[in-house]
């Protein structure tokens, strides 16, 4: 069989990797592919000494790669959604594939790219897009084939994870936290997308998307950043036998699917729970399979590379077929509704200020048994010096999001009590 013709757009972290590896593990690669993977042109705006490409053509131009008649498949790795869309476009109408690593693009352009890859005969496939070398895509549309998956549940943005690890081990505060990751090149100078939630909601609209054969739905997954979180609330949990992480969670019910990334406290034995430092880590629940997680390297050059250079191999294998990213053509996607986070069901963390009087206790007691939630644990602590109020941390029975939020407003109006903050609880993970 020929060679299949590989041209690689982006030669930084993810693109170079990817360099590297279809050099460096060429031989190995023909034989689990079947063929020669062969790099032929490589798009790049400029030349870096990390990444020598041979005598492979290098070009300014990135849409020359896309259009070249010796390319059968193109690495888009350089990011956004701009450029990245029109290499993407313009290779599939070339009667190309692609491999990409760029979950935006996906979560948000996905599902007219990938309906164009199946008109124009190519595949369109994201195995890095989400969890780097963890692969979690593979997983889904091949090994759990035979499931119904009624939910999955992740830690699947790695600089999260770190600060809330490392916030947890040395009670250090969130800010501090974040100026090292930045320094350590965790985190992005501006770590909106990654502490506010955006890069896991991303990621967990493609792993709903393929583990209820649903079209990809970003914009419905709601989000909630971890910059709210204090040590405090990461000490209240550890006494209370829990754990807080940062997780996509998207589970299939009846009546619709919940897909929501939050913080949430997890009971300290669930294997999500000690996954920690910049690791990822998905859950899957499927009705044959049962419980399975898989974790790994969630970022970095070479394992996010990994999963790029597995998607060619797949490629490879298809011999000229299409693969579809998703598990099934995109015409066999069933639509569902996305449940509104109102009517969410999960146990819950409150931590607020008390005056430390008698009647205060009862009248917070008062205000969840109004909206029918129930107490599971309270801690109180005793007051230091002259302090007026201590901190109260209320673990409540499983309630729906609106009644929670009626009660948490009625305590919020309540004389004695101030600064009530909330997280899920999240018991099966």
């Amino acid at each position: 069989m020929s060679a299949l013709r590989i041209g690689v757009c982006g030669n930084g972290t993810v693109g170079g990797g990817t360099i590297e590896l279809l050099r460096s593990q060429a031989v190995l690669l023909g034989a689990r592919a079947g063929r020669e993977l062969l790099l032929t042109r490589v798009g790049a705006r400029r030349d870096r000494e990390d990444c020598p490409t041979g005598d492979v053509p290098v070009h300014r131009d990135l849409l020359e790669v896309a259009r070249a008649d010796d390319v059968d498949v193109v690495v888009e790795s350089i990011g956004g959604t701009t450029l990245a869309k029109d290499i993407v476009e313009t290779a599939l109408r070339c009667g190309k594939s692609v491999v990409t690593a760029n979950k935006a693009l996906i979560a948000e352009h996905g599902n007219e790219l990938l309906a164009l890859a199946e008109e124009c005969g190519g595949s369109l496939l994201c195995e890095a897009a989400v969890a780097g070398a963890v692969p979690i895509l593979k997983a889904l549309r091949d090994g759990m084939a035979a499931n119904t998956v009624s939910e999955l549940s992740g830690i699947i943005n790695g600089t999260g994870n770190f600060i809330l690890t490392e916030m947890g081990a040395h009670q250090r505060p969130f800010d501090e936290v974040l100026a090292e990751a930045q320094a350590l090149g965790y985190a992005e100078a501006d770590p909106t997308f990654d502490v506010e939630g955006t890069d896991a909601a991303h990621k967990l609209s493609i792993l709903a998307a393929m583990a209820f054969s649903t079209p990809l739905n970003f914009s419905a997954v709601f989000c909630e950043g971890i910059s709210a979180v204090t040590p405090a609330d990461i000490q209240f949990a550890d006494e209370l036998g829990y754990r807080i992480k940062h997780l996509g969670i998207a589970k299939r019910h009846a009546d619709g699917i919940e897909l929501r990334v939050h913080p949430t406290l997890l009971p300290k034995g669930s294997l999500l729970a000690n996954v920690d430092g910049v690791l990822n880590a998905v859950r899957l629940q499927g009705h044959a399979a049962g419980e399975t997680v898989y974790s790994g390297a969630g970022a970095g050059r070479l394992p996010t590379a990994s999963a790029v250079v597995a998607d060619i191999v797949d490629i490879a294998r298809a011999g000229g077929n299409s693969v579809h990213c998703l598990g099934v053509p995109v015409s066999n996607l069933e639509s569902a509704p996305t449940l509104p986070m109102e009517a969410v069901t999960s146990a819950w963390y409150l931590r607020m200020q008390a005056e430390d009087r008698p009647g205060v206790m009862s009248q917070l007691a008062n205000c969840l048994s109004a909206e029918g939630i129930s107490i599971e644990a309270l801690i109180q602590k005793p007051p230091k010096g002259a302090a007026a109020t201590v901190p109260v941390v209320v673990l409540t029975n499983s309630a729906r999001e609106e009644a929670l939020r009626r009660a948490v407003t009625a305590i919020s109006a309540l004389p004695g009590i101030t600064h009530p903050h909330c997280i899920r609880i999240e018991s099966a993970n």
